[in-house]
């Protein structure tokens, strides 16, 4: 296992428990104790951890993954996902994109399909996230519009009133929404009030929206509410998703398309 897997798989174990003991650490990543102390030292320099005698405990009361150590969750999913998230794009829109790993996904399927490879532009996207403006800015085919905004180092994420003036002046053909959860009472959410606010306004500056979402986060609740589940047009899962679940979001109008 490289170090930046383990480094990811002990973040995900600490996020999930809250303390994390080497020892316990070292049995279930099967490498050595002096390894694992090691990785909580460097982790901790880095403010990822609080370091404690014989373990670690997440950094912070609130706790949230930055999105460096999210993208091999469900990896396989989201790329799927993308894709077909990708072919609901037509050539000549403009889109709206979140910040995350799965929409961070969708910017590359859009990067290489071969019908967008060029145009004047192939593509309009709108996004408040810096990583996948970064991506995308090296396709002259594709027009890039970055909000303004104050940078969230765990999302890459721009957020906060100055972006206001940049989405009140635009209107998008679809915004592609990428949640921590997606429930068909408490509709789509996010873990962050201020990155919430953002997508908000990208839904209600677009003419369909379309929620991006492995079937983890389905049925599930975060702290603050970006849109109503009757909100979103469609829903890109995985295959995973239960039958009573695409049923339960059918009948609140969205269509569901399972990959």
């Amino acid at each position: 296992m490289s170090r930046d897997a383990r480094w990811q798989a002990l973040l995900e174990l600490l996020v999930e428990r809250g303390r994390l003991d080497v020892e316990v650490a070292a049995t279930e990543l099967a490498v050595s104790a002096a390894t694992i102390r090691r990785d909580f030292d460097q982790l901790a320099e880095q403010q990822m951890l609080v370091r404690t005698r014989g373990g670690a405990v997440v950094h912070g009361v609130s706790y949230e993954l930055p999105l460096r150590y999210k993208t091999a969750r469900h990896a396989s999913e989201k790329q799927r996902i993308a894709k077909a998230v990708a072919g609901l794009v037509a050539p000549g829109e403009a889109v709206g994109l979140t910040g995350g790993t799965t929409t961070t996904e969708v910017a590359r399927a859009l990067a290489v399909r071969s019908d967008l490879a060029s145009g004047s532009p192939a593509l309009t996207i709108v996004t408040n996230a810096l990583n996948i403006a970064n991506e995308l800015a090296v396709r002259p085919q594709f027009k890039i519009v970055l909000t303004g905004g104050v940078a969230r180092p765990q999302s890459y994420e721009l957020v906060g009133p100055l972006a206001d003036g940049v989405l009140g002046q635009i209107t998008l053909d679809v915004a592609v929404l990428g949640v921590v959860a997606l429930d068909v009472t408490h509709g789509a959410a996010a873990a962050d009030e201020a990155e919430a606010a953002i997508n908000r306004l990208l839904c209600e500056r677009a003419e369909r929206v379309i929620v991006a979402a492995d079937s983890s986060k389905l049925g599930q609740r975060a702290f603050a509410r970006i849109c109503a589940a009757e909100s979103v047009d469609t829903l890109v899962t995985d295959v995973a998703v239960s039958g009573d679940m695409v049923r339960r979001f059918e009948e609140a109008g969205v269509q569901v398309v399972a990959v």
